[in-house]
């Protein structure tokens, strides 16, 4: 049993699926995908040889179906079909820059046989709202249907705990960490001098929205605007400046630094141009006339919502958090329509209107937050800066054997992206740095005490600075499809998950076993050739 239908959940269900099982996975919202659909992420962050390797097979899968959709079903221009790779977009921080509900369709088609054979359960609007234990074991999981409000209970021998934040892990009562470590604790050197469980990354509510020159779409003014407008954030080091404008902080040097905007596309001097940062649909990669104008997410620091911690909030604070996160979000999008600066001296583009139809709601924001920073297990093993850290790694391993990442003896994936922290609810700034092409130890897949429960999403056993790299779409996925596989394996070979790491036999054979469908487990010696 699956809960949680995002990135890491979806990989799960693909891979127990594809070996026999039979899957029951809830979802909160009405579209599967998480951060690449419901929550509007669609410019996948990933690295720089993602069109090659470094991510598992069923990914890069993913990634071709997302391309040949648009081949087949979109009119392109000649150029744009012929694309080596296409990115419909032109985004400029993804090779791949696309709508959400393209990738929705996608993830359908992937698991469309096993709906339509009634080896997959798909209940969507499900919230998990309790548990059943026994012991160090998960029994049954209790969902209720957000539009019926009827409830049902679900048995299963195994639980995949994919949720965005972690929910499983408080019912089920499973030993689970938040926030920040203290340096003391993990030795890490971007590590809080204090532990502070309640800062965790912002979150951030998206939205689209396409330019259409000489026309008026300005919404109505929203009710929080003037706080938004006004707001000058509370950060060490400090922020530059208010929130709502073009200025924010350099990530890596913490410096004020200036962004440009502009909707036609045009560059902004030697600013980047937000316009085209998170582009999902460049209109002429199609016939003329097909698109009015481009479209683009808005997933920027400026909509950045760091003022309350929303991880193990009561639902009232949740849902007032969440509702602040999207105001804040409409405030920028208001501003952007009247008081941004113009490079012809004005202020405002009204011409910018939002796309709800994009992300398939009636307010024009995603479905839900995009969540950076979730509940983690308290591991079997703990991944820490000094595996993943380039400077951290050196000082550990020294300047010949620190150029790699630490080599787990447990790999069950790699993935590869700077440590990536956004300002945090407990008032700090950026926190971001260099990291290494990374493996993914299976003990970081593994909860100290409860045998049953396998996290499959930003909820394993990193620290709140490890988070910051194995956060991003290709290496949720690959945890998600190495949980559905580990638990596949257990399954058929009838030992428990913690058994097939004890054993060094069995935890070689079950490596194999992920090789052999597409999970590497080490990277290849040309990425260290340059």
């Amino acid at each position: 049993m699956i809960a949680g239908g995002g990135m890491g959940g979806c990989a799960a269900a693909i891979a127990a699926l594809r070996n026999g099982l039979h899957v029951i996975m809830t979802e909160e919202t009405d579209w599967i995908g998480g951060q690449l659909t419901q929550q509007g992420v669609s410019c996948p962050d990933e690295h720089p040889w993602i069109e090659s390797f470094g991510a598992t097979r069923s990914y890069l899968d993913l990634r071709i179906a997302i391309r040949e959709y648009y081949i087949r079903n979109y009119p392109l221009t000649d150029t744009a079909k012929a694309a080596k790779n296409l990115n419909p977009g032109s985004g400029a921080v993804s090779r791949l820059c696309h709508e959400p509900r393209v990738a929705v369709a996608v993830l359908y088609n992937m698991l469309s046989s096993y709906l339509g054979a009634g080896k997959l359960t798909l209940l969507l609007q499900h919230k998990i709202i309790s548990a059943d234990t026994s012991g160090d074991k998960v029994k049954a999981l209790k969902a209720r249907c957000l539009q019926t409000g009827n409830e049902i209970v679900l048995s299963a021998p195994y639980f995949i705990d994919a949720t965005e934040l972690g929910d499983l892990l408080p019912l089920t009562q499973t030993e689970y960490v938040t926030g920040a470590e203290s340096r003391r604790d993990t030795h890490e050197l971007h590590a809080s001098e204090k532990a502070d469980p309640s800062n965790n990354q912002a979150f951030t509510c998206c939205f689209a929205m396409d330019y259409l020159p000489g026309e008026n779409h300005i919404i109505d003014r929203p009710k929080d605007y003037e706080f938004w407008q006004k707001l000058i954030p509370a950060m060490a080091p400090a922020w530059p400046g208010k929130l709502l404008s073009l200025y924010y902080s350099s990530p890596s040097t913490l410096q004020p630094k200036a962004l440009g905007f502009d909707p036609t596309g045009k560059p902004t001097d030697k600013a980047l141009n937000l316009w085209n940062y998170r582009r999902i649909i460049d209109k002429n990669n199609f016939d003329a006339g097909f698109y009015r104008g481009d479209i683009t997410i808005v997933n920027w620091p400026q909509n950045d919502y760091f003022l309350h911690n929303i991880i193990d909030a009561n639902e009232s604070d949740f849902n007032r958090f969440v509702e602040q996160g999207k105001q804040l979000s409409l405030s920028l999008f208001y501003w952007l329509q009247t008081e941004a600066p113009r490079a012809d001296g004005g202020q405002g583009w009204p011409g910018l209107r939002l796309r709800p139809d994009v992300l398939g709601t009636t307010d024009g924001l995603a479905k839900y937050p995009y969540i950076r920073e979730s509940r983690r297990i308290n591991p079997v093993f703990r991944v820490l800066e000094e595996h993943v850290g380039k400077e951290n790694r050196e000082l550990v391993a020294g300047s010949k054997n620190g150029t790699k990442a630490a080599d787990f003896f447990d790999s069950v994936g790699t993935g590869y992206y700077h440590i990536d922290l956004h300002p945090g609810t407990g008032g700090n700034n950026y926190i971001d740095f260099g990291s290494l092409p990374f493996q993914i130890p299976l003990g970081a897949l593994l909860p100290q005490r409860v045998q049953n429960l396998i996290p499959a999403n930003k909820n394993i056993g990193t620290t709140h600075i490890t988070n910051g790299c194995y956060r991003l779409h290709p290496v949720e996925w690959n945890i998600g499809e190495s949980a559905g596989m580990l638990i596949a394996y257990s399954l058929t070979k009838k030992m428990q998950p913690h058994a097939v790491r004890a054993n060094r036999k069995t935890l070689e054979d079950f490596q194999q076993f992920i090789r052999s469908q597409g999970i590497a487990t080490q990277w290849p010696e040309e990425i260290y050739r340059g």
